[in-house]
């Protein structure tokens, strides 16, 4: 598995030649990347703010995944066709993955001139293998906890049964966790290595990471952090040795 942090919140995941893109906002500081160079299989959409969908209309051609709220409307506003609503402790099956949506604390209001809400917020845990209470230390896991707060489902469901073994979790603080919240998820999600996201975007959520590697130390975690560059590729086969 590989995973590609185009900054933002937005991520590319490609397992074994198969690409899921979640939540499309290609207009931040942190990316070089054209969205007409990234061409998705999947479309995971974590809720339903600008930006975290901007630029849906982009991946037509994909498949999307979202709550039934959010799915209908990029159809009816963003002219996706292909979708598939689901809720919070399903899991989508693909052909080389199994997509999990977790719950993430956060609003979840639409566009629209009536107020309508995309439902419940979520994250996303993405496996290579089938989630079981059974253990598996040869699957790899990504998990984007999307925007949230801290919330004990990290700690009590989404660690002991879904196991990830890396996590991208917000940081910018003001609309979601800052980093000393994140740094306590990344204590109880008891990941090998943690990825900071949705900061430096706009000016409430400008931080400095190294506070979040300061933070994630002072917990105790053994997790390590990774801050990547904008459109760096994180190789999980590397990180885990298999």
């Amino acid at each position: 598995m590989e995973v590609t942090w185009y900054g933002h919140s937005t991520f590319g995941v490609d397992v074994d030649g198969e690409t899921l893109l979640i939540d499309p906002f290609f207009d931040n500081p942190k990316t070089d990347t054209d969205p007409e160079e990234v061409d998705p299989d999947y479309v995971l959409i974590t809720h339903g703010h600008a930006d975290h969908i901007a630029d849906a209309d982009r991946f037509r051609d994909a498949h999307f995944v979202g709550t039934p709220e959010v799915i209908s409307y990029l159809t009816d506003e963003y002219g996706i066709e292909d979708g598939t609503g689901m809720n919070l402790g399903g899991t989508f099956e693909t052909e080389e993955t199994y997509v999990t949506m977790v719950r993430a604390d956060h609003s979840n209001g639409l566009d629209t001139d009536y107020g309508a809400t995309g439902g419940m917020p979520a994250g996303y845990v993405v496996s290579d293998t089938k989630p079981t209470q059974v253990s598996d230390a040869e699957s790899q896991t990504f998990y984007h906890a999307g925007d949230t707060a801290l919330h004990t489902e990290m700690r009590d469901v989404v660690a002991p049964y879904l196991e990830p073994d890396v996590v991208a979790v917000p940081v910018g603080d003001h609309f979601t966790m800052g980093p000393w919240q994140a740094a306590v998820a990344v204590d109880w999600l008891d990941a090998d290595y943690a990825v900071p996201i949705h900061y430096d975007t706009f000016p409430p959520i400008e931080q400095d990471t190294d506070d979040f590697v300061r933070e994630v130390e002072a917990t105790g975690s053994t997790a390590e952090v990774l801050v990547p560059d904008g459109d760096e590729p994180i190789d999980l086969d590397d990180l885990l040795g298999y």
